[in-house]
């Protein structure tokens, strides 16, 4: 159900509706407090033990042992077997913190329920799929958080992950490099080839189709991209900026490396539109839509 104060609630719903109640194979379910979602059809929800009080615009603090306790029934079912795959509605993490939450947010939570040794983000739509290999951080700060182990154990996670989840066989990487022109040599930075190049050669040795480092001002143009089938960015927004200028409405945030299927809306709780009938629930509906076809995919793969 994500925060009830934001338009996770309202777009869940909404998708739900547009899909039927089914994507596939699988009837979709709702993790959250009843009393939120009374037009919900019997058979459709997986009750919270905690309450929660729904005010547009208003997060509570008192909220969050339900929004984090949907979480945590969520991905026991998946790790369980008894579900696919879990989307999850944008959270409010300024709540969650007050209320002693230990975790910066839902991929590092997942990660701890899961086991999961290095969960990594990435943003998909059916034009672009981009990893940033470092996140929510200053620019400043980005070049010391980049390291040769830290990029090849990023780069196999990501194309165990297309292979796996995404079905496809021959998985191709791309790599941005950090500086302009990916250091040109030296000339603009000397980390493109020090620290960058040698991963990139490491993911080559082990069989992987890895190029780079390329300049990332030509990495995202229509031809560019028949190229590969992901890209690994060095920040944040070298990775969000082109797919949120091509998929801004339908981008979906998939969480790669854990034991199950995660997705969630690229968008936030959107307090300013809560509860006003203007939320999109299109990328929800996306959101949900890529979860079914790697928990497929991922299945087939097990057989």
């Amino acid at each position: 159900m994500g925060e009830p104060a934001g338009v996770g609630p309202e777009v869940a719903v909404a998708a739900y509706g547009a899909l039927g109640g089914r994507i596939g194979a699988h009837d979709l379910k709702i993790v959250g407090d009843p009393a939120l979602f009374p037009s919900l059809p019997p058979g459709a929800l997986i009750a919270t033990k905690a309450k929660a009080e729904r005010v547009p615009g208003k997060p509570l603090a008192a909220n969050a042992a339900a929004v984090t306790e949907a979480i945590e029934i969520a991905a026991a079912a998946c790790l369980k077997g008894e579900a696919a795959a879990m989307v999850t509605a944008p959270i409010h993490k300024a709540v969650l913190a007050g209320a002693g939450f230990a975790f910066p947010g839902h991929t590092e939570f997942l990660a701890h329920l899961t086991g999961a040794k290095r969960p990594v983000m990435m943003l998909a739509s059916d034009m672009l799929r981009v990893v940033p290999m470092t996140i929510h951080m200053p620019i400043a700060k980005v070049p010391a958080a980049i390291d040769t182990p830290g990029l090849v154990e990023t780069g196999e996670i990501i194309l165990h992950a297309l292979r796996r989840d995404f079905g496809i066989a021959a998985p191709r990487l791309a790599v941005a490099g950090l500086n302009p022109h990916a250091g040109e040599d030296g000339v603009l930075g000397g980390e493109d080839q020090a620290v960058i190049a040698p991963a990139i050669a490491a993911l080559k040795a082990r069989g992987f189709a890895v190029t780079g480092p390329l300049s990332a001002d030509t990495l995202f143009h229509e031809k560019a991209r028949k190229g590969y089938d992901a890209a690994l960015c060095m920040y944040h927004d070298q990775a969000l900026i082109p797919i949120k200028t091509l998929s801004f409405w339908d981008g979906v945030n998939v969480t790669l490396g854990l034991p199950i299927v995660r997705t969630s809306p690229d968008h936030g709780t959107a307090f300013d539109i809560a509860g006003t009938g203007k939320a999109d629930p299109g990328s929800m509906a996306a959101a949900i839509r890529l979860a079914a076809k790697m928990a497929d995919a991922r299945a087939a793969a097990h057989e």
